[in-house]
């Protein structure tokens, strides 16, 4: 049986309403977030076995937190209890994590005092078949970063699948090391990588034709992922599946390299636009259920697409949608 190994920090979203209506009210929304526990939380829910592993300190909040993950199937026997505190991260309502409005409160927290050799990867990973990690993680710290590349080894030789999303987060770069020095020494393990040709260009060096996707076609786009996934496969031969996901005003669309096959997904309005946290996650998870399945190039990418499309349509950091839900959006 096929079962992923998400490794990532865990992090709460406090989501205030801005213009001061959080303090009038005298309260705000809180989601459980973090990208990897998006993504097991995703698998989960469409009945693939997944084991999260984050570090969490000893109170009450981290009991009924990982109580939660348990109700949603998810495997928490490799979470580990150190430290101090949970991470948190503030978003307002309606926001996007790539914009200035994230306020991150995450120094210092358990996850990220994690230090090499504290992990027993021999145990954690047993059973496992697929290791997912972000680039979020190696972006905290050195000791992060080289936790990263420690767990990677051990997932390698233990033959698994590996899958990185390259989440790029300029606030958390601020520890001294370049994002492509660090990542470089961990693109090398990966069969599976998702990202955009902006990200690709920020943390591994990949060059990108285009600035941004401002009056850009759907050819011009189309044509630079392509051009930027041959590059990076050029440089990291491992890697034999690339998904770039584009995110424009209106409309989602997604490019998927899977050995040399190059397919593209329908487009998804985003007019109806409610939570834009989390669609990478979502995206994410699609992809790797796809490709746990075998299936066939339009039918992975479309799903993926559909699902992180979906999932700005709901509110907090992991989806809710259903299989069925997420295929009747990309045949409708």
């Amino acid at each position: 049986m096929q079962k992923i190994f998400s490794f990532g920090e865990l992090l709460l979203r406090i989501s205030p309403e801005i213009n001061r209506q959080w303090i009038h009210d005298s309260k705000t929304e809180i989601y459980l977030g973090g990208a990897e526990l998006n993504v097991a939380t995703a698998l989960a829910k469409w009945n693939v076995a997944t084991r999260y592993c984050t570090v969490l300190p000893e109170n009450y909040l981290s009991k009924e937190v990982i109580e939660e993950l348990k109700q949603k199937n998810i495997d928490t026997t490799s979470i580990l209890i150190s430290g101090k505190r949970i991470g948190i991260y503030f978003l307002p309502q309606g926001a996007d994590l790539k914009h200035s409005d994230v306020i991150y409160d995450r120094a210092n927290s358990s996850f990220s005092e994690l230090k090499p050799g504290t992990i027993n990867w021999d145990e954690v990973l047993i059973d496992c078949t697929w290791f997912h990690f972000s680039a979020i993680s190696p972006a905290l710290n050195e000791n992060i970063a080289l936790v990263c590349e420690e767990g990677l080894r051990a997932a390698s030789a233990k033959g698994l699948t590996i899958s990185v999303d390259l989440n790029y987060r300029a606030k958390l770069w601020q520890y001294g090391k370049a994002p492509v020095g660090v990542m470089s020494k961990l693109l090398p393990f990966c069969h599976v990588v998702m990202g955009n040709i902006w990200a690709a260009e920020k943390l591994l060096g990949i060059s990108c034709d285009l600035e941004n996707s401002e009056g850009k076609s759907r050819d011009e786009l189309i044509t630079a992922a392509q051009n930027s996934m041959k590059l990076l496969q050029l440089v990291y031969p491992k890697t034999t599946t690339v998904a770039y996901t584009f995110r424009l005003a209106q409309t989602y669309f997604s490019v998927l390299k899977l050995g040399e096959v190059i397919t593209v997904s329908k487009e998804f309005s985003l007019q109806k636009t409610i939570n834009k946290v989390g669609s990478g996650d979502c995206f994410m998870a699609g992809l790797i259920y796809g490709l746990l399945h075998h299936h066939q190039p339009q039918e992975i990418i479309d799903f993926a697409s559909a699902a992180a499309a979906g999932k700005m349509l709901e509110q907090g950091d992991a989806t809710n949608q259903t299989i069925s839900s997420i295929k009747n959006n990309f045949t409708a």
